[in-house]
């Protein structure tokens, strides 16, 4: 039962660290697309 519990917080863990991974570039090239964009409207 203890081991239950440990892996399944290493698999929030990681779980947590690959969406960071995925989701922080994934956001500032939306931004840097967003603002690269503005500049065709302006």
């Amino acid at each position: 039962m203890a081991d239950s519990h440990q892996q399944q917080g290493t698999t929030t863990w990681h779980l947590v660290l690959a969406w960071a991974f995925v989701g922080i570039p994934l956001t500032l090239g939306v931004i840097q697309t967003l603002i690269n964009s503005m500049k065709l409207f302006q």
